[in-house]
């Protein structure tokens, strides 16, 4: 069995899409850009916000210094309203109890800045222990840099054979690759099952309940 599940949080855990799409349209209306429509979110993020705001805005406009802008409103606005429409997917409350109720370690990487991260999983997850809960830093590079899980893994004092990294996205399981640990592609969460194929997962799952079984069943 697996000692240590490292689980990305958007898109694997938490649906954080449309809190996320009103946040960046909030920023964007307010510095006379056109805004999205929510249900083109999901291949917008992934890189952490500082990419999102990039990508959202018309490539004409993509300066350093209108991100910036653009970021002190989206910020602002989402620290506000990061749970007005989030929520955990179906199964994973169960999933991480389970898994910690049977002695396995639960960690959370995201490439979400760290203050939203610890809100959102402090908010979602109140009665869970988790080994360590690492979002995006400004002295730490973002995911698919491993730096982030060998953070974990020193937190958790946790080898990488006994490791097992589970995500939703290409940028995932290039960061599992990089790390050295197992890797596990989630199909609920904001990209295609393609894109985890391309990107070489491990394993792929269609349920919550299949991580379970595949960590007590991996040596």
């Amino acid at each position: 069995m697996k000692k240590l599940a490292i689980f990305d949080l958007d898109g694997t855990l938490l649906n954080t899409i449309e809190d996320l799409g009103h946040a960046a349209n909030h920023a964007l209306e307010a510095h006379g850009f056109a805004t999205h429509s929510i249900a083109s979110y999901p291949f917008f993020v992934g890189n952490g916000v500082r990419r999102l705001i990039e990508r959202v805005l018309p490539e004409e406009a993509r300066t350093e210094a209108t991100i910036d802008r653009l970021l002190v409103d989206f910020k602002a606005y989402y620290n506000d309203h990061n749970t007005d429409f989030t929520k955990p997917y179906d199964g994973i409350p169960e999933l991480l109890a389970h898994l910690t109720s049977r002695g396995v370690a639960i960690a959370v990487a995201s490439n979400k800045y760290q203050a939203a991260t610890e809100k959102l999983v402090a908010h979602y997850f109140p009665t869970l222990h988790f080994a360590a809960v690492e979002g995006q830093k400004d002295d730490v590079p973002v995911k698919p840099d491993p730096s982030i899980v060998f953070e974990i893994l020193a937190k958790a004092k946790t080898p990488k054979a006994d490791t097992i990294y589970i995500g939703d996205s290409g940028v995932d399981m290039e960061t599992a690759r990089r790390a050295c640990v197992d890797s596990v592609g989630v199909t609920w969460g904001f990209r295609p099952e393609k894109e985890l194929v391309e990107n070489h997962a491990d394993t792929i799952v269609h349920a919550p309940a299949h991580i379970e079984q595949l960590i007590f069943s991996l040596h």
